[in-house]
């Protein structure tokens, strides 16, 4: 039995949690129920990070003590849990006792192993309240490159982390990556790891004086723990690492097993890679404890395209999204889960919205999945008394369909199977769904082929009916275990309703390796199907109508809530990462406008003999103003269309000095764009880059080459050298300027 340990980022309880913490939890809820599935000894980890100035100073505002106020807000976050049957083992707070035990402990390892690694320091620097992170080691006045937010000069004396003798390209951490190429995913965030560690590593301060609310530093009690030091130590204290001078039972099983064997993953948000890809293994190096596996960094959950932020009243919270679906007779807490899991491939960003979220409960659930349960249970009950027939094996083949080509749905199940379990092994959740709903198709498809319903009119054809309907059955049955982890509240239903809760015992117990085609050794003679009620009540024209009004209320309702109460402190903008929100290193939503993003010009910078005039030179007359440029109306404005888009490709145009081929992924498509960008830009240094799109242009051929839109830059100095738009934040491809 393989062990398996896999933890959310502990999350920062400075305010509800929203979608974006709810679709990292629900991902690692997902991952764990399928390796349960698989018999793997499982452990799934999530908690609160209760330490820091900045909740210290919500505290303050709310006039409550630390210790009150995070228990108050750590309870919104085991509720919610509850609510959307999040099923970990083990939930850790790094204000509960034992805590201070594991994170002193973790020092003194250090220490012991690497007496040189901590030592005290003097530091001046910025430092940003709001995001918990030094700026700058200067007093040069600087701004958070996260938050926007004017950095406080500080100057204090510190322990440091010896952070330096973990780089360089023969280090410690080089070495890491070089050995386990899997240790950071997906592959080009462990490339920015590795760029960031190459640009060379500086020591860090690990301690702060003027912080009381925090874990007390060992023999000097002016001193606590810097916030990550404390809160990465969580996920060992979350396994019982303070039980004893061993570390307790599921500290030996789930973390120093990892040495033999087990696999602990970290499921985080892409802005806190860094702390958990470069400190915590250093941490860990220096205190001789084993590394965990993988650290997997996905993107962020946007509202509409666009970054969350509660002054734009746009934080999408889950409770009354699973409230509003569940009045609607829909199950809410699996059509949330389904949306987030299936809208993007997992590690990239995704957009949420109200209709697409309805827009994909009706397709794939109400339509695909809940039309083909339905059928099949009443045919079984409409055609052969309820009873569920032998499966042949090989489905299709003695139907006499003529010319056509017979479905084997013996091998194409079993070939999705284990493409399903390569995905999910893999983390590719949204391609395994993907894999799942193919065989959801092929088989609605099988069945309006055949019309099996036109069969049963005609005697002869019975046996004919068993089959096509016990193909079908056994379809289904497969697709319930594949996406019990996904659905698990309507995989119960439909697995009672197939009969099989009697048979063979809860869906949740299944072993995916157990699915085998036509398999009846451990099922009763008969198996006799439940009554067919709809497990996904469609939502559509007047019910759809009058859901999305029910949650546009909702987030109404939610908008009045989280404007701050006059006089109260003013709260921070909700952090850009959406879905570490509660992880204090997010950027605030940024208005983007043409000329907030445009370089400003080269200034031009003219000889001495041309500032002055010879004697007896004229003064030169005034040049005549420029026209103006001819106004155009808003109206005319929004006719251009320009989306984000990143350059997946790019190449010279053969025979064209001047141009370059780009190929621009804009979310929904890929565009091939010809751009005039060559002689300042190599092709190369083009990949990964974000730029302006201009989407609706008529398609026009330069040097035979079509080109698809424009790539908006701007034209700098006499010569008009271009520079590309780009942004500081980092945007979902198709975002839309405005």
């Amino acid at each position: 039995m393989k062990k398996f340990f896999l933890t959310t980022p502990l999350y920062y309880p400075n305010a509800r949690p929203h979608v974006g913490s709810a679709y990292t939890t629900i991902v690692c809820d997902v991952i764990a129920r399928y390796r349960r599935m698989c018999g793997d000894d499982v452990a799934f980890l999530t908690g609160t990070d209760e330490h820091g100035e900045k909740l210290e100073r919500a505290a303050a505002a709310a006039g409550m003590t630390p210790q009150a106020f995070v228990a108050e807000k750590r309870q919104l976050f085991v509720d919610l849990w509850k609510k959307l049957g999040i099923e970990y083992s083990h939930f850790v707070y790094t204000d509960q006792p034992d805590h201070v035990t594991s994170v002193q402990r973790i020092l003194r390892l250090a220490q012991k192993h690497e007496p040189s690694v901590i030592y005290k320091g003097q530091y001046q620097g910025r430092y940003c309240v709001s995001d918990e992170r030094y700026i700058s080691d200067g007093a040069e006045p600087a701004n958070c490159d996260i938050c926007g937010r004017p950095a406080e000069l500080i100057s204090e004396e510190n322990y440091f982390f010896r952070l330096s003798q973990f780089g360089g390209e023969d280090g410690p951490l080089m070495k890491l990556y070089r050995d386990n190429p899997g240790f950071v995913q997906p592959e080009y965030r462990m490339n920015e790891v590795k760029s960031f560690v190459r640009s060379g590593l500086r020591d860090i301060s690990v301690s702060r004086k003027r912080i009381k609310w925090g874990i007390p530093w060992p023999d000097d009690p002016e001193q606590v723990f810097y916030v990550w030091y404390d809160a990465l130590t969580g996920y060992l204290t979350g396994l019982g690492y303070a039980q004893d001078e061993n570390g307790g039972p599921d500290f030996q099983k789930y973390w120093m097993g990892t040495e033999g064997g087990t696999e602990a993953v970290h499921m985080i948000g892409k802005d806190i890679l860094r702390f958990h890809a470069v400190y915590w293994p250093a941490f860990l190096m220096a205190a001789r404890l084993p590394l965990p596996k993988t650290v997997f960094a996905h993107g962020w959950v946007y509202y509409e395209q666009e970054k969350m932020s509660k002054s734009k009243g746009n934080v999408v919270y889950p409770e009354p999204i699973v409230d509003a679906l569940d009045s609607f007779g829909a199950p809410g807490n699996d059509a949330l889960r389904y949306y987030l899991l299936r809208e993007a491939p997992f590690g990239q960003d995704m957009s949420f919205s109200y209709e697409g979220l309805i827009q994909r409960y009706n397709s794939d659930l109400a339509n695909d999945l809940g039309n083909l349960a339905n059928r099949t249970i009443t045919m079984i009950r409409n055609y052969l008394d309820g009873v569920v027939p032998a499966v042949p094996l090989e489905s299709g083949e003695t139907l006499g369909w003529g010319a056509k080509e017979p479905l084997h749905f013996h091998a194409t199940v079993t070939q999705s199977v284990n493409r399903v379990q390569a995905y999910f092994n893999g983390f590719e959740l949204s391609r395994g769904i993907e894999e799942i709903w193919h065989l959801v198709a092929t088989t609605n498809y099988y069945l309006a082929d055949v019309k099996p319903w036109s069969m049963a009119q005609d005697p002869s054809m019975q046996k004919h009916v068993a089959n096509v309907v016990s193909t079908c059955y056994e379809v289904l049955r497969f697709v319930a275990v594949l996406v019990h982890p996904v659905l698990p509240a309507s995989t119960r239903k439909l697995w009672e309703q197939l009969g099989l809760r009697q048979a063979r015992g809860p869906v949740a117990a299944q072993r995916v390796e157990d699915l085998v085609w036509g398999h009846r050794e451990d099922r009763r003679p008969e198996v006799q199907v439940g009554k067919p009620e709809p497990i996904f009540p469609d939502v559509k024209r007047e019910k759809k109508e009058a859901l999305l009004a029910k949650l546009y209320e909702f987030a109404e309702a939610d908008r009045e809530r989280d404007k701050p109460a006059a006089g109260a402190l003013r709260e921070a903008p909700l952090q850009a990462n959406p879905d570490e929100n509660d992880d204090k290193t997010g950027k605030p939503k940024e208005k983007i406008s043409m000329e907030s993003k445009l370089p400003s010009p080269e200034p031009q910078i003219s000889s001495p003999e041309s500032r002055v005039p010879s004697p007896g030179t004229p003064a030169p007359s005034p040049q005549p103003a420029a026209p103006a440029p001819e106004k155009i109306s808003i109206e005319d404005f929004a006719k251009v269309e320009m989306r984000t888009g990143e350059v997946t490709a790019a190449e010279r145009v053969q025979g064209a000095n001047k141009l370059l081929k780009l190929q621009v992924d804009i979310g929904t498509e890929v565009r091939q764009v010809v751009a005039g960008i060559a002689e300042y830009y190599e092709p190369e240094k083009l990949i990964g880059m974000k730029v302006v799109v201009v989407t609706n242009l008529q398609p026009r051929k330069l040097r035979g080459v079509e080109s698809n839109g424009m790539i908006v830059a701007a034209s700098v100095g006499e010569q008009g050298r271009p520079v590309l738009v780009t942004f500081r934040e980092d945007l979902p491809n198709g975002a839309r300027l405005k």
